[in-house]
């Protein structure tokens, strides 16, 4: 009997023990797990971290309208930083990219974009300017906008001057009124206050930095300075009114393109020796090229209307008779020796990736593609594509 009281007195003291062992530890681990409150009041602790925050949020709020404002300031500081209200502002811009492009010089390139479908170009982006991923996506597109610089005008320097000294023509000639004159604005001239082009191609594939493209109407080692895809739901728009000058296609129309009996010949003689570098996978391809590109007349107004004389050929500058449009004047020896005389006939070359096409014209306007060479002397601004 005593013995068994004994036993549980000495349960009841173990459970007890165990039981404020368990509540000490319990309280403990309580204490630790909350964080360290003034006066313990947790809900104090929150109000004044949520004002924290909320004046940390208004302080960067103040700092974004302070620096808009900032640069709003700037802008008109600079835009009245002379009498002139147009005074021209320099701003950040670089080209981002080049073209290399199947048309060597300017003399060949079409006057349009699209009107050549086989005209190829490469687009190589600088890579230190434009990442690869700036071009992801774009291969879902199927044509894009191409804005660019005329580098290739022999009045760009000109541009540099303050107006009054520029010399800055407002009327250029047009080929489809003859050669008249029109306001420049209403024309796609090269010879523009801003030397900038806008062109459409279609886009063949996108290769890391490099961008395929065909139709262009792109010389050789054109600056670019942005690309956009072309979004036909708002680019295309239904119902556009141009002047009837505009619709006149016959005026450059060619009657037909033929080629010459040792055409053939030739062009394997130089396919030889351009076949790694070309744009083209074959000889044929490159016949057609030629095709298309003198589909239209691509000789100036001064070329239509008064063929060149020459005395010495090509090669003889000083015996050449210019007649480039005045509004093109001539600026590489391409240009200057775009026509010959030989005999009766009037001899006249394009040069395609660096290869000169001869060929003549008829009174019918019926072309007739004679040979290809390799011209002994290569353009300094014109580049074999590659």
């Amino acid at each position: 009997m005593g013995g068994g009281s004994s036993v549980k007195s000495q349960w009841f003291a173990l459970t007890i023990g165990f039981a404020f062992t368990l509540s000490a530890s319990l309280y403990l681990w309580r204490k630790k797990s909350k964080p360290d409150f003034p006066n313990g009041d947790a809900t104090e602790k929150i109000h004044v971290l949520q004002a924290s925050l909320k004046g940390a949020l208004d302080k960067c709020a103040a700092e974004r309208q302070g620096r808009i404002r900032a640069q709003k300031a700037l802008r008109e500081a600079l835009s009245k930083s002379s009498n002139d209200k147009f005074a021209s502002t320099s701003y950040p811009m670089a080209p981002i990219g080049v073209v290399r492009s199947c048309f060597s010089t300017r003399n060949g390139t079409p006057r349009q974009p699209l009107l050549v479908p086989l005209a190829k170009a490469s687009l190589m982006f600088d890579p230190t300017r434009v990442p690869q991923a700036s071009l992801e996506g774009l291969e879902g597109y199927s044509h894009c906008w191409i804005i660019y610089v005329f580098h290739l005008n022999t009045d760009i320097e000109k541009l540099w001057k303050h107006p009054s000294q520029s010399k800055f023509k407002a009327k250029v000639r047009v080929p489809r009124l003859k050669g008249e004159r029109i306001g420049v604005f209403a024309t796609r001239s090269p010879h523009r206050p801003c030397p900038i082009g806008l062109t459409v191609a279609k886009v063949e594939a996108v290769d890391q930095h490099k961008v395929l493209l065909s139709g262009v109407d792109l010389v050789d080692g054109t600056p670019v300075l942005d690309i956009k895809p072309y979004l036909p739901y708002c680019d295309s728009i239904h119902g556009a009114i141009v002047p009837d000058w505009v619709k006149v296609d016959n005026l450059l129309a060619i009657t037909s393109v033929n080629f010459s009996q040792g055409f053939s010949s030739s062009l394997a003689d130089c396919w030889s020796l351009v076949e790694k570098k070309s744009l083209y996978s074959s000889p044929e391809e490159f016949q057609s090229l030629i095709r298309q590109v003198l589909s239209w007349d691509i000789r100036s107004v001064s070329q239509r209307s008064r063929p060149v004389k020459t005395k010495g050929g090509i090669g003889d500058d000083d015996n050449v008779e210019n007649t480039i449009c005045q509004d093109s004047k001539v600026e590489s020896w391409q240009d200057k020796e775009a026509c010959e005389q030989d005999s009766s006939n009037v001899v006249y070359h394009l040069i395609l990736e660096g290869i000169d096409v001869s060929y003549g014209v008829d009174s019918d306007a019926n072309v007739v593609v004679e040979k290809v060479s390799l011209p002994s002397r290569m353009p300094s601004s014109g580049k074999m594509a590659t």
